[in-house]
């Protein structure tokens, strides 16, 4: 099993504003969807009701979602968990993406393996959603890629 937090954050660690991403940058689109096919998306319920209807369950993997109601309804092709820690063990033998919100993240950080992100050069003001501080004394930068405004980035658990 490997673990691996996908996500786009700003300067100030903003993940979303409004349950939206504060900005529209497809190559971080593109860059996600290679980096989550054929694997198990573990997300919360307001990141998974963030997700355009008509787009969901996302395709070509499978979406997990974190929710304690029980009668919380999801479509064929998804599947509800009451934990985290259920999601993964059920899971455990497959790659597992944590694919937000802020709780899942600062949750996820402390079992993750690495850190898959988009570095937006941008701090969003308002912001709603953060992901958890990067402590360098845990993690250290496995891969950089530059692009005009943004940044792909892997960091790696030491």
């Amino acid at each position: 099993m490997s673990i691996t937090l996908v996500a786009a954050i700003s300067k100030n660690l903003c993940i979303g504003k409004d349950n939206d991403l504060p900005w529209d940058i497809p190559e971080d689109m593109e860059h996600m969807r290679a980096a989550t096919l054929g694997k198990v998306l573990i997300m919360g319920r307001k990141t998974w009701e963030s997700i355009p209807e008509h787009r969901r369950p996302l395709p070509k993997r499978t979406n997990v979602v974190i929710t304690r109601n029980k009668n919380y309804e999801l479509p064929k092709g998804a599947e509800r968990f009451d934990s985290i820690d259920e999601a993964v063990e059920a899971h455990k033998d497959e790659e597992i993406v944590g694919f937000g919100g802020q709780r899942i993240f600062e949750e996820m950080i402390k079992i993750a393996d690495e850190l898959d992100l988009t570095l937006v050069d941008q701090e969003i003001e308002e912001c709603h959603a953060f992901f958890p501080a990067i402590d360098p004394a845990i993690w250290r930068e496995s891969d950089r890629d530059d692009r005009d405004g943004f940044s792909f980035v892997k960091y790696t658990r030491k």
